[in-house]
């Protein structure tokens, strides 16, 4: 043809061996409902900065597993001094091994997703530990779906942490997410209707408390011989005297006066009809479901869940503190092994636990009264490594 010379020559492409559901993988992304955004930020701003009940459940959780004691150990012994444990004893200048592990544990929380960045060191293990912020991090996925990098961006500078060619310097710790590849779902997300409901009732009784006389109704005109309409004088003079007169805390309890002609019709609901206190516990209470709180803890009326304070707390640290601290040290334990190359394992101390200690004094009583267990069984059913043999 004459135009042949226009088209660009086609080029090869080189084949890549991938999975096959790589190009298919898509991107889940917080949508926004009828009530407020889901995005991350709109979700730490609403539910941690702006609501006591969100801000307490992620504060104790947060707290509670910052405060768990690790130990390290592998299959042969269980060590008290370890590069491993330097590091997290002091993983940057700036924080400690609570610190770290209390910002780690909330943005886990909050958004689904934990990072944690790496510097490198001399001794075979990261120099550093920094906790990154999710709200500023995004993942770079490649042609198989797997990340290839992280974006992390600060007042509209960006900097790449490339994940390929040996160990890579983020370790991305992320919850369940049943429709996202890549970012995790935060309880946050999950109780965001609640935290809206509790939200806008605070909000509901902070308007009753600042317009306490203001009356919910309306004032009818009857004039003389079965006029229905104010002169804009009598308007205007009507108006000014309720505002001036009849709204306001300051005004409460006031009575007011009504000339010929006017007459009161009270309209709405009382806050008693509409319950405002109940739908507050209420909502309260999936928040505290939501993250595995139990609403005992928070000091929410009504919950007889648990038989005392006691059984609540220990349920507490079992159904989640317990379960969170797992994931996370088992994350940073196989990342920190790309690095040092030694199998060794960070483990929450359950003996060193206080809820705990009740069935822990059991289970040792249990197992040391087995007679039919060797001294390794034991051992190994308390999670304590195996006596080192003397030759």
């Amino acid at each position: 043809m004459v135009f042949d010379f226009l088209r660009r020559a086609e080029k090869a492409v080189p084949e890549q061996k991938a999975s096959a559901t790589g190009r298919v993988v898509a991107f889940g992304t917080s949508g926004r409902v009828v009530w407020s955004p889901r995005d991350g930020v709109s979700l730490m701003k609403n539910g941690f900065q702006g609501n006591p009940i969100g801000f307490r459940v992620v504060k104790l959780i947060s707290e509670a597993a910052a405060a768990l004691p690790l130990v390290l150990q592998d299959a042969a012994q269980r060590y008290d001094s370890h590069p491993v444990l330097d590091l997290l004893r002091r993983p940057n200048p700036a924080q400690g091994r609570a610190d770290l592990f209390e910002a780690l544990y909330a943005q886990l929380l909050l958004s689904g997703n934990g990072y944690l960045e790496a510097v490198p060191g001399a001794r075979g293990v990261p120099a550093e530990l920094h906790v990154l912020r999710s709200d500023r991090m995004s993942l770079v996925p490649g042609a198989d779906g797997w990340p290839v990098a992280y974006d992390y961006t600060v007042g509209g500078r960006k900097h790449r942490f490339e994940m390929t060619g040996g160990m890579g310097a983020i370790c991305h710790i992320r919850s369940f997410h049943p429709q996202d590849d890549h970012y995790g779902l935060s309880p946050m997300q999950a109780a965001a209707v609640a935290v809206d409901v509790h939200s806008s009732a605070s909000s509901w009784s902070k308007a009753l408390l600042d317009n306490a006389a203001r009356p919910s109704g309306a004032i009818v005109y009857k004039g003389p011989e079965g006029a229905g309409t104010l002169s804009a004088d009598q308007y205007e003079r009507l108006v000014g005297e309720l505002e001036a007169n009849h709204q306001g805390a300051r005004n409460a309890g006031r009575p007011m006066l009504l000339e010929g002609g006017l007459d009161w019709k009270p309209m709405g609901f009382s806050p008693s009809d509409m319950e405002f206190h109940e739908t507050k516990l209420s909502a309260a209470r999936e928040i505290c479901i939501a993250f595995g709180v139990p609403p005992m803890l928070i000091g929410i009326p009504g919950d007889a869940t648990y038989a005392n304070y006691q059984e609540a707390n220990r349920a507490f640290y079992r159904l989640t503190v317990l379960p969170l601290v797992a994931k996370v040290t088992a994350a940073v334990s196989q990342w920190l092994e790309g690095f040092s190359g030694e199998m060794a394992e960070l483990r929450p101390d359950l003996d060193q636990v206080p809820a705990l200690a009740v069935e822990r004094d059991q289970q040792w009583a249990r197992v040391g009264a087995a007679d039919f267990l060797t001294q390794a069984e034991k051992r190994a059913l308390l999670g304590l490594p195996p006596l080192a043999e003397v030759p």
